[in-house]
């Protein structure tokens, strides 16, 4: 069915968010260079074991010899203490001038530990380049190896239970669930963080407080999973406005994903008692998110021993008069409401395109008229 006919209809699809007790994945493990593979097809992996590596090259520092030694470029060989390709350590003389009789003397000082890389007498700078960084690539999902590409990628193939939540900072995480909330609805406090759930993720209810998330922080926890938490609280954990919901990069110390929104919104039911029912069994999460183009949910992947597979929820569902909606564009970011209303004819919105569009009735007693392509269906 197009989507002139659905919304002719009073209807349409849209895109869902997965909550599966049970279903079959692939992901695929590329390195961001050519390295090396450690496994072969047909092979079963573990979640944290590493499959593929490679090393990073360093990162290049520059000296101005010439102005460290107050010579003209073209001169500062015949004074370089040190050859290309040789190691150089931090603070050490990289190159030394001596005046007529030694009278006067001038030392260029190296500004990081690595290689001398290259010496220019047109510039007058050396280059310096850092340690390799070794990269390991872990599996990630649980399961068999069903293909490699040489030197670059592995793909997994499992079985698992998987929930999708709306939003995600911090990237890969792996630990035991530990479930801290009592119902989805309850909002944790900070003392019920210990130092015993240092490495765990932490499930929590209806929203995540700052001095919470301060103490999963503090006793090394590895991830969150909550229903909400303030929009304000997100920026002050970046350090910046969110702004484009494209993260999965950030080093926060910890892995935090949301399963409905921003504010103070109960985890879904369904949601809540998938994760209690997997309690102590290890998770593997990814909080990056991409809502634009190439859409990217935030996920947590508990693997399962069952071989086949039933996928509950699919990409997409009929969306109507009456159905529960989560909004996933500014200005209303994160809001729940029902659709009042899916108009036929297209409408000119605020940028004077020409959409498709519905009214939503928000939680907080709001209505607004969206594009259709604005929201998500929620369908427990």
């Amino acid at each position: 069915m197009s989507e002139e006919q659905a919304g002719a209809g009073g209807s349409a699809y849209t895109p869902t968010l997965t909550v599966a007790a049970e279903t079959t994945l692939r992901r695929e493990r590329r390195l961001p260079l050519p390295g090396e593979v450690h496994v072969r097809v047909g092979e079963q992996v573990q979640a944290e074991q590493v499959v593929a590596s490679t090393t990073l090259p360093g990162r290049v520092s520059a000296l101005n010899v010439a102005r460290e030694l107050n010579l003209p470029p073209g001169e500062i060989e015949r004074w370089m203490l040190k050859q290309v390709g040789e190691r150089v350590e931090y603070n050490e003389p990289l190159a030394e001038y001596r005046s007529f009789c030694g009278f006067f003397r001038s030392q260029a000082l190296s500004p990081t530990t690595g290689t001398l890389e290259a010496v220019s007498t047109i510039t007058g700078q050396a280059l310096i380049r850092g340690p390799s960084l070794p990269v390991e690539l872990k599996a990630y999902l649980t399961g068999t190896v069903v293909e490699i590409q040489e030197n670059e990628a592995v793909t997994i193939e499992g079985t698992c239970a998987l929930i999708q939540g709306i939003l995600g900072v911090g990237g890969e995480a792996y630990g035991p669930l530990t479930i801290l909330a009592r119902s989805p609805a309850e909002v944790v406090p900070p003392t019920a963080v210990t130092p015993e759930h240092q490495g765990h993720v932490l499930v929590c209810g209806a929203s995540l407080d700052w001095a919470t998330l301060e103490r999963a922080r503090e006793v090394g926890a590895a991830a969150i999973v909550v229903g909400a938490m303030k929009a304000a609280d997100l920026d002050r954990l970046l350090g910046y406005p969110l702004g484009v919901a494209i993260t999965g990069q950030e080093r926060l110390g910890i892995t935090v994903i949301l399963t409905e929104g921003f504010g103070r919104l109960p985890m879904a039911e369904e949601t809540f008692a998938l994760l209690r029912a997997h309690e102590g069994e290890r998770a593997a999460l990814n909080g990056a998110t991409q809502i634009r183009a190439g859409v990217q949910r935030p996920e947590v992947i508990i693997p399962l021993a069952a071989k086949s597979a039933r996928e509950r929820k699919v990409g997409g569902g009929r969306l109507a008069v009456g159905s529960r909606v989560r909004l996933v564009r500014d200005p209303y970011f994160g809001e729940l409401g029902t659709v009042r209303d899916l108009p036929a004819e297209p409408a000119v919105i605020e940028t004077e395109a020409r959409v498709r569009v519905l009214r939503v009735h928000l939680d907080d007693g709001r209505e607004v008229t969206v594009p259709r392509a604005n929201v998500e269906l929620i369908e427990r």
